[in-house]
């Protein structure tokens, strides 16, 4: 029914379209059509006006337009960088070429609170705009621009539909604190954190509302944000309004997602023949008589749709205005994980007295309705007996077979993985709006000066509900059947004021030749409150958690650049922030920048230079800071929580609350990170080959980091404390170039490299490292194998030494006594690889002909490791005789390693930890721009792409991006081949 329901929206989208479309065509005027190109090829988003009205368009993505004109009237054709024509219309199709204009400033970019020339910025920015992004099946805004740009990795956490990702720029600056950068959409600083309902708080953004992405990587660009921007700063525009008649775009996408593989675990028969080989006469008598693949029981093809319509133009005779409407329904390979949303976005700019007061008004909405599903299924299917059948109608679990013993469920035996997905009920339900209203005065008196004011807000709603079903053995306990529930009800509100004065003018001829001063005061709370309800079925009773948690920074900021001879740019800034998340004796922390930049190309022994286009110099310091410790929001108070119902203490007839005392520390302070950068743009042959090469070094202290505490310090075993200090240094480098350029032929290369190195430098703490306690691995109890150690990469893997016979193989139980004292114990465990990439890169490539475009892009990384705990903990024989009752299947590993029983000490050994480098041709996208139809009123394009195309890589597990290092219960990324058209009318 779901999939009939979305082709039935699907085609009366398009029906409605076409319908909408008739008129245009039938009481249409004389139009006049062409295309607008450079010396490059064409040239997207050109203002094209009939001169003294306000009839107006735009160029499409291909350079096409279509205007009503009358004969001799004049048509003005305008873009920024480039020098304005006018051409009169003489028949019904003009073609223009427009020319740089040499004496404009090229493009603009957004450096916070103002923007600025990019040929005159000091700091280490990029920017990725709409043309440039990745196609295919993109439903969050972070998929648009991975392996676009040198310095950010992108790593999504699977396959499942709205998958969150971990976004990092040159690496992060911190440990337990967050990594994540600051996020600004529209001007408005948003919640990182996301909120119950929903697995990826970038969703917010429709991908085909954004108009660009602008990365500041380094302090001397982010330092304007202060203690927010240590993890560097990603600002997203969305698109806006234009000048002209309406002007409408349809874009539809439909996909099949496919999985490319599945963990090799021991078919039925192989797995017979294992038992019927090691087994006793009673191990043997629990085989079955099916042959179930279990991983193709739980996985599918999946079926997705994506549409979006939007319309822009101008509101009351001259107000630009944009509005949009997005459906999304992305199915999972993994049955009855699904997402369904919906967005709409409205904007408009309008301009009062005389256009000196200057208004932008966003508003963004999104309800999204996610079912998860239950990953555990995933790692079930792959140790779930494979003799066993689906179902069994004569057991109490709905028709499915589980592991049944006189009367009770096998409570340790792996659940059937079917019955996982299809008896829990998990679901959320999301609904957002991020807005703001930027108000820009233009003094009258002395319009050099402007004044500034941003309202915004980020406000959410979420709920979820977690429901097992009374039949699902998963529930079961002691053959007593009962059901499972929780819910969760989260409300969030982050709102925003800021304000700030510029002054910036120009002096033609002179020493200095431009002034640009920005002085301003911010001020954003965010409140985070809600309630879980755990419902106990045993006990009957309903366990209430509440919270209430607030947070406020406010922060004064300054900003003066400085141009001497339009040759030499200077940039300082101060940003002063307090945070309520520390003691006020160390709320206040300064965080200052500076920068230089020399524009060599512009030095008069360069003006006749036909080879080079364009060379600049920058440097910059600056220092960042960071506050942001997720899920804790008053760590300097002393604060007691109340028990749950099982720990009431019994006082006569009657039970009370218990309250239990947090961890505190007053002395808890901002964590800062120090930045040098030093960077060269180029460009070289009319800037058909440009791009810019980056050395960076920074050094973080007062490290926010989870230790342990020694007994009786504290009101917990672990706590976050300031614990050190780490350093990050690296390279980045970037190349774009045109090889070929004829009129019916270009090819584009685009790539970027980063090489970075993060290396902790000291800790306070009384030992050399420090485990990392979210990294704990399934097999054993309580293992942790990544650490943070002194000398070493963060996220390095804690280990023993494998030895191995004069074969190659690994000798069971036997590892290297390192310390020498005759005895392997956890003294002899080493520091052995990080989970983190020494490198990473990404390549483009797009050929054009004619009417016809091809675009590939591929992503990769080394020198990252991976361990393998699906081989750790399913890889060894005796696991599958742990029980009397029941089996557990097992993988191909064993056929290698040849591990028989499992230990601590084999699961942490340096055998499962791999080289997990890859290249991965992301995307390949082919379209054909269908030309123009009902009196040149509609254009199309069509286009196919294929996602997740292959990947090149020595790891043996099922997919080498991996998000923390472990690879267990990993959703597949699937295969997605979409189908897509693109109107515009």
């Amino acid at each position: 029914m779901k999939f009939i329901y979305s082709m039935k929206t699907f085609h009366i989208s398009i029906l409605l379209l076409f319908l909408l479309c008739i008129p245009f065509g039938a009481y249409a005027q004389t139009a006049v059509s062409g295309t607008v190109t450079d010396n490059t090829g064409p040239l997207p988003g050109v203002n094209v006006v009939v001169k003294g009205t306000t009839n107006g368009t735009t160029t499409d993505f291909d350079g096409n337009y279509s205007i009503d004109a009358s004969e001799g009237d004049i048509l003005v054709f305008s873009y920024i960088g480039y020098r304005t024509v006018e051409k009169t219309v003489s028949g019904t199709t003009l073609n223009v070429l427009l020319e740089e204009d040499t004496q404009q400033l090229d493009e603009v970019v957004l450096i916070g609170y103002g923007q600025v020339k990019k040929k005159d910025a000091t700091g280490s920015v990029t920017t990725v705009r709409s043309d440039d992004f990745n196609n295919g099946m993109v439903v969050s805004p972070d998929q648009l621009i991975a392996g676009k740009t040198a310095g950010v990795q992108i790593t999504t956490s699977g396959g499942e539909p709205g998958a969150g990702a971990n976004i990092r720029i040159r690496g992060g600056a911190s440990l337990n604190a967050s990594n994540d950068p600051l996020i600004v959409i529209d001007g408005v600083p948003v919640d990182k954190e996301g909120i119950a309902g929903v697995s990826n708080p970038l969703n917010i953004v429709n991908p085909n509302d954004i108009e660009s992405f602008t990365v500041l990587k380094d302090a001397s660009a982010a330092a304007i944000y202060g203690s927010r921007a240590s993890n560097g700063v990603i600002i997203i525009t969305t698109k806006k309004g234009s000048s002209g008649e309406l002007q409408f775009n349809y874009n539809a996408k439909t996909s099949v997602s496919t999985i490319t593989r599945t963990v090799d675990a021991f078919s039925a028969n192989d797995f017979r023949n294992l038992v019927q080989t090691y087994g006793s006469d009673a191990q043997q008598t629990l085989l079955g008589e099916s042959n179930t693949n279990w991983q193709d029981i739980i996985f599918k093809d999946a079926i997705s749709f994506d549409q979006n319509f939007s319309v822009k133009g101008q509101l009351f005779g001259n107000t630009p205005f944009r509005a949009s409407v997005g459906y999304t329904e992305q199915d999972g390979v993994l049955k009855t994980s699904s997402l369904e949303r919906w967005t709409g976005s409205f904007g408009m700019t309008p301009k009062f007295f005389d256009n000196h007061l200057k208004v932008d008004i966003n508003v963004k909405g999104i309800m999204s309705d996610s079912r998860f599903a239950d990953t555990g299924a995933i790692g079930s299917a792959i140790l779930i007996n494979p003799t066993n059948p689906v179902y069994d109608s004569s057991m109490p679990f709905g028709g499915y077979y589980e592991e049944f013993t006189n009367g009770n469920v096998e409570t340790l035996a792996p659940r059937n993985p079917l019955a996982l997905l299809k008896q829990r009920d998990n679901t959320g339900d999301v609904k957002r709006s991020v807005g703001n209203i930027e108000l820009d005065y233009k003094f009258h008196f002395l319009p050099e000066l402007r004044a500034n004011l941003n309202l915004g807000y980020d406000v959410s709603t979420g709920k979820r509900n977690d429901r097992g079903f009374e039949e699902s053995a998963n529930y079961y306990r002691n053959g007593t059947g009962y059901g499972h529930l929780e819910t969760e009800s989260q409300n969030k509100r982050n709102l925003l004021m800021d304000f700030y004065l510029n002054y910036s003018r120009s002096f033609e001829g002179s020493f200095v030749t431009n002034v640009d001063v920005t002085a301003g005061h911010s001020y954003q709370s965010f409140t985070n409150n809600g309630y879980k309800n755990n419902y106990d079925y045993i006990n009957d009773q309903v366990i209430v958690t509440r919270y209430y948690n607030p947070v406020v920074i406010a922060s004064f900021f300054g900003r003066a650049n400085v141009s001497i001879k339009n040759k030499y740019l200077f940039t300082a800034t101060l940003r002063r922030d307090g945070s309520s998340r520390f003691d006020p004796d160390v709320r206040w922390g300064n965080f200052p920048s500076a920068a230089f930049a020399w524009n060599i190309y512009n030095e008069p022994w360069l003006e006749n230079s036909n080879t080079l286009s364009n060379l600049k110099l920058r440097m910059g310091w600056g220092i960042t800071g960071q506050q942001d410790l997720p899920g804790r929001y008053f760590p300097y108070l002393a604060v007691y929580l109340a028990g749950t119902p099982q720990v009431q203490y019994p006082f006569g007839d009657n039970y009370y609350t218990t309250y239990r005392p947090n961890p505190y520390s007053t002395s808890l302070t901002w964590e800062e990170t120090t930045t040098y950068n030093a960077g060269l743009d180029y460009g070289f042959l009319d800037n058909r080959i440009t791009g810019a090469v980056d050395v960076y070094y920074r050094k973080t202290k007062d490290l926010l980091s989870e230790v342990s505490t020694p007994a009786g310090s504290n009101l917990s075993n672990v706590f976050v404390d300031n614990v050190g200090t780490m350093e990050n240094k690296g390279v980045e480098f970037e190349i774009n170039a045109t090889p070929i350029r004829t009129d019916n032929f270009s090819w584009n290369l685009g790539a970027n490299f980063t090489w970075n190195s993060s290396e902790v430098t000291g800790l306070n703490a009384d030992t050399d490292f420090i485990s990392v306690q979210d990294r704990n691995i399934s097999g054993g109890t309580g293992l942790f194998n990544q650490v943070h150690a002194v000398g070493e990469t963060p996220y390095s893997f804690y280990v023993y030494e494998q030895v191995y016979d004069e074969n190659g193989k690994p000798m069971e139980n036997v590892f290297v006594d390192r310390n020498g004292d005759g005895v392997v114990d956890d003294n002899d465990r080493y520091i052995h690889k990080s989970a983190l990439p020494d490198v990473y890169y990404g390549f483009t490539s797009q050929f054009r002909y004619k009417k016809w475009d091809l675009n590939m892009v591929f992503r990769g990384q080394a020198g990252n490791y991976v361990y393998n705990n699906i081989d750790s903990n399913v890889g060894i024989r005796n696991g599958v005789f742990t029980s009397s009752t029941f089996l557990t299947n097992i993988v191909d590993n064993y056929n290698e390693a040849g591990f028989v029983q499992a230990t601590d000490q084999v699961r942490l050994s340096d055998y499962y930890i791999q080289n997990a480098s890859f290249l991965r041709l992301d995307n390949i996208t082919l379209g054909y721009n269908a030309g123009n139809f009902l009196g040149n009123s509609l254009s199309a394009r069509i286009y196919g792409s294929v996602q997740n195309v292959f990947t090149v890589t020595g790891y043996d597990g099922l997919d080498p991006e991996v998000q923390n290092g472990n690879d267990y219960n990993i959703y597949p990324r699937p295969r997605t081949f979409l189908l897509g058209v693109s109107l515009d009318f």
